[in-house]
């Protein structure tokens, strides 16, 4: 019998942890926070148990974050960012009718709150009351409704849509997609729903006549 072919020494090596740039170890640090929170809850989320689950040191972790805030903000700016890639791919895809593009806004609002936002809730209560929770809040809504003004934009008024039109119909959409969410409410039936409010909401600014 022939004796086993000689370890390589790339093989006996030990192996060390490979030093991640940044940007890949602060999206690996997102992935795993993400994933602790649907293992575990939000509560159980801490730096050190993060460090721990990514295999890395506590010094790394606040680095990145700072604070345990700072790591749950950063958590729901990741949402929102996957949340507006989702519906800016919905609405670019979209046919150039005004019905489509309502009706691509609407169920991809719903759509993403459901796949993407189960996590959401515990990350909000977590933050609720922190000044730096209604900051990115703030910044997100505007993102959004400054997103819903220039794709119905062709069938607006003169003047556009009005900001209390835009408010109306982020309340309806957060406020449905919550119900879909809890289950009071069927996710084609939210999606119904917010699509009717858009068009009402452009009706009224004078744009279009609309056959719904």
């Amino acid at each position: 019998m022939s004796d086993p072919s000689p370890t390589s020494p790339a093989e006996s090596a030990p192996r060390t942890r490979r030093r991640l740039p940044r940007q890949e170890r602060f999206a690996q640090l997102i992935d795993v926070s993400w994933r602790l929170i649907g293992e575990e809850g939000t509560d159980a989320l801490s730096l050190g148990r993060l460090a721990e689950a990514a295999g890395i040191t506590k010094p790394t972790v606040y680095e990145h974050f700072g604070t345990r805030q700072g790591l749950l903000a950063a958590l729901y700016q990741d949402f929102e960012r996957r949340q507006n890639r989702v519906i800016d791919d919905a609405i670019a895809a979209s046919a150039p009718a005004l019905e489509d593009k309502a009706r691509v806004i609407a169920a991809s609002y719903i759509d993403c709150v459901l796949t993407e936002g189960r996590e959401i809730p515990g990350v909000l209560a977590a933050l609720s009351g922190s000044p730096e929770l209604a900051r990115l809040k703030k910044e997100c809504q505007q993102d959004y409704l400054a997103k819903c003004r220039q794709a119905l934009a062709p069938w607006a008024g003169p003047q556009g849509l009005g900001a209390a039109g835009l408010w109306a119909m982020l309340g309806a959409a957060d406020a449905l997609a919550c119900a879909a969410r809890d289950g009071d409410v069927g996710q084609p039936q939210a999606r119904d729903e917010l699509y009717q409010v858009i068009l009402a909401v452009v009706r009224r600014s004078g744009g279009a006549t609309l056959e719904v």
